[in-house]
């Protein structure tokens, strides 16, 4: 009995986006192995990739459960409650949170440094999911939208307070994604968006200098080639140094060398152009491709509201993160900390990511089951 039930699982199972999924995790630790093994704080070489190794096996087991013992329909009736967890999670950061790299971010958990702005992603597409799933095809009027974008902006605030406008960015890619699927008006849409680059002089007012420097060495990393441009001119010679088949794997004198910062996190991308090449980044590429079809596939065949907006919004937020991390290490986008991700080196962004594939496979399994 077991092992009909197994068959039919793996059956049902969405094989590309699987498989994807697998492909870039494996590809994302033989990077970081390649990118940390000259610099790791203990006397082990592979020390970051034993702990992103053990932590990508759990996300696996935890994809699992989800995919099969779980009905993602029984979320939008937690979708007040885990809002207010959130909230509660980003204001314990600004009272218990400790800092690094100049922002308060991270609550520490025993050894394991937590940043709760990553779990957030999931909990406000979650969230942002419960409530627009009444209000698909009637958002026509600014009473029906104001509403949602006050949902959005209050964790919005929180985070970019810490600051954090990376995730910032993430949160309203999310919005963005999903309202449009919940079928916004495009006049109302236009003006907002129109209304937000009249407010781009304000918001520049409240930036922080090194936040504004970002954006400046963006236009011209020769500003700051020593400090802030650093990253994007040594991410960019890595990636072009990699021509067509790359320098192979623990050969790039960029990484190994340390003189791209970042390489096992933010910048992991540009380690995988400078030594699989423009072949290697364009499979990868290839890759995430297939991740965010199958996102756009699931959410158009879902038969319910919130299933469909569900995998909408991990689909914006998956995009959104491949397209600004490997757009600012290729020096097209200003450099804002959003990981690559299932590449990127750290526990709370790995975990955030495939809780959210989980969670879209499990969307696309019990569709199958309803036709089965």
């Amino acid at each position: 009995m077991f092992n009909i039930r197994e068959n039919r699982t793996l059956r049902r199972l969405d094989w590309p986006l699987a498989l994807a999924v697998i492909g870039i995790l494996i590809i994302g630790l033989i990077t970081i192995a390649s990118a940390t093994h000259v610099n790791t704080p203990s006397e082990d070489r592979y020390w970051y990739l034993q702990r992103q190794g053990m932590f990508a096996i759990c996300g696996l087991i935890w994809a699992f459960m989800i995919v099969n013992f779980f009905d993602y329909r029984a979320l939008k009736h937690w979708g007040e409650k885990i809002y207010i967890f959130n909230l509660i999670m980003l204001l314990a950061v600004m009272f218990f949170g400790h800092s690094a790299l100049g922002a308060q971010r991270w609550i520490m958990i025993g050894p394991i440094s937590i940043q709760p702005s990553e779990f957030s992603k999931v909990i406000m597409i979650i969230a942002l999911a419960a409530l627009l799933e009444s209000r698909v095809g009637r958002l026509s009027k600014w009473r029906d939208v104001a509403p949602v974008a006050l949902f959005v902006l209050v964790p919005f605030l929180l985070v970019a307070k810490q600051p954090d406008l990376g995730t910032g960015l993430v949160f309203l890619a999310i919005f963005l994604g999903m309202i449009f699927v919940a079928g916004i008006s495009l006049r109302i849409l236009g003006i907002v968006f129109g209304a937000f680059l009249a407010m781009l002089p304000i918001i520049w007012q409240f930036l922080h200098d090194y936040q504004k420097m970002r954006i400046m060495v963006f236009i011209d990393p020769n500003v700051d080639p020593l400090g802030s441009g650093y990253h994007i001119i040594q991410s960019k010679i890595a990636i072009g140094s990699g021509m067509l088949f790359g320098k192979g794997l623990f050969g790039g004198t960029q990484s190994q060398l340390n003189f791209l910062p970042e390489n096992h996190t933010d910048f992991i991308f540009a380690v995988v152009g400078e030594e699989f090449g423009f072949i290697g980044a364009a499979f990868l590429l290839c890759l995430y491709l297939i991740v965010l079809w199958r996102g756009i596939k699931i959410a158009r065949e879902c038969k319910d509201n919130f299933g469909m907006l569900l995998a909408a919004g991990i689909t914006s937020m998956l995009g959104f993160h491949v397209l600004v991390n490997v757009g600012m290490t290729m020096g097209v986008m200003p450099v804002t900390g959003i990981p690559l991700p299932l590449m990127s080196y750290g526990v709370s962004s790995l975990l955030t990511n495939v809780t959210c594939l989980g969670l879209l496979m499990n969307i696309h399994m019990k569709q199958q089951t309803l036709h089965f």
